[in-house]
């Protein structure tokens, strides 16, 4: 396809999300170099965010550029009116996490800097939807997801708890400060490890680099914060059957995820490049599916509209603190982090994609599981 046709089909797709090259609405995407159109045709999702990166095109709010393209489902019409590659904007073709790779996430995205994500994140560093229905302030969203997950999972003193994807430690320090509770929490980041022993050693907290895979001991509770979306469409059963495993027969499992609408055997391309490489996105059905067998489900609760506003404290944060870490990275990765945080405030807005808690027992609490919110 040439330039002016690859030209023309672009202007045309965007325009139909009342995206205008060169235009004046903040959405509207500024082009700076001729040959993205053609990169974009060939390349799709993939080349719309790597010509981002090299800078051959601008958008003053790409949270509302995404958030307008995937309400017009630009991505479906895209692959309607183009006989060539066209990559869809939510969906590739990736490889599901075999236990060999497991810790290839925390090596790329996770181990990228401690101080990178102490930045942009709440001081609990809570890498994962805050909770905003009483909230006005990204360090009161995240108090409130915590205690929020504390009063689902129904902690009492000397219970013994499993965080699943700890992180750098703050739900796992709130739950053993707060409720009296103790803690294992494991990851698959070196860098998450040691930042949280750290801030975890007056708490009877443990914190351990392992798969989830290698578990195998008694718990009360169990929890597993945005981990879920690194398992893979391969291993959600095996993930299910780990908990099932580990959890005390009168226990309580929490997960808490991104999900998406459809079931989707990929992921976008762009994202598992860059950012969450072999990452996917469960849909219910997915989920739901691989809990059969192990588990009653007592509670689900989608609140995916509130990570939106978080992504975008997440944003702010980050810009704010640039000029604190940018002798770590270069301006590529700059655009990189803008692009991915913006991207996916889009997503939310769109309700593209999900965000739920869903409480799971092993045989039914009885006589009834109280819902929280």
């Amino acid at each position: 396809m040439n330039h002016a046709s690859s030209q023309r089909l672009a202007t045309d797709l965007f325009a139909a999300a009342g995206v205008k090259i060169n235009g004046t609405n903040p959405w509207d995407i500024q082009v700076n170099q001729d040959l993205f159109f053609k990169r974009l045709v060939a390349g799709g999702s993939k080349a719309l965010g790597e010509s981002y990166m090299d800078g051959w095109w601008e958008c003053p709010r790409l949270d509302q550029f995404f958030d307008k393209i995937l309400q017009a489902r630009l991505d479906e019409q895209a692959i309607k009116s183009i006989r060539a590659v066209w990559c869809r904007v939510k969906a590739m073709l990736t490889v599901s996490p075999g236990k060999f790779r497991a810790f290839e996430i925390g090596r790329r995205h996770y181990d990228i800097g401690n101080e990178l994500f102490s930045l942009m994140l709440d001081k609990s560093m809570n890498y994962s939807c805050g909770y905003w229905k009483n909230a006005d302030t990204l360090e009161a969203a995240q108090e409130a997801k915590m205690e929020l997950i504390c009063r689902k999972l129904q902690l009492a003193p000397g219970m013994r708890v499993l965080d699943i994807g700890c992180g750098w430690g703050g739900l796992s320090a709130y739950m053993a400060q707060k409720y009296q509770v103790s803690v294992k929490g494991v990851t698959v980041s070196k860098e998450q490890v040691t930042l949280a022993t750290q801030r975890c050693r007056d708490l009877p907290v443990e914190i351990r680099l392992m798969d989830y895979r290698d578990l195998n001991e008694p718990f009360d509770r169990i929890v597993s914060v945005g981990m879920f979306e690194h398992v893979g469409r391969a291993h959600y059963k095996t993930f299910m059957a780990v908990v099932h495993r580990c959890l005390k027969d009168q226990g309580l499992f929490l997960l808490h995820t991104i999900a998406g609408n459809r079931s989707v055997r990929s992921s976008d391309p762009w994202i598992s490049k860059y950012i969450f490489p072999n990452s996917m996105v469960p849909s219910g059905r997915q989920i739901t599916m691989a809990a059969e067998k192990f588990f009653v489900l007592e509670d689900w609760h989608s609140f995916g509209p509130d990570y939106d506003p978080t992504l975008m404290a997440w944003y702010d944060n980050f810009v704010a603190n640039w000029d604190r870490i940018k002798h770590r990275y270069d301006n590529r990765f700059f655009r990189m982090w803008t692009y991915y945080l913006l991207a996916c405030a889009g997503t939310f807005r769109a309700r593209s994609n999900q965000l739920w808690q869903i409480v799971f027992s092993k045989g039914g609490v009885r006589p009834t599981y109280t819902s929280v919110r």
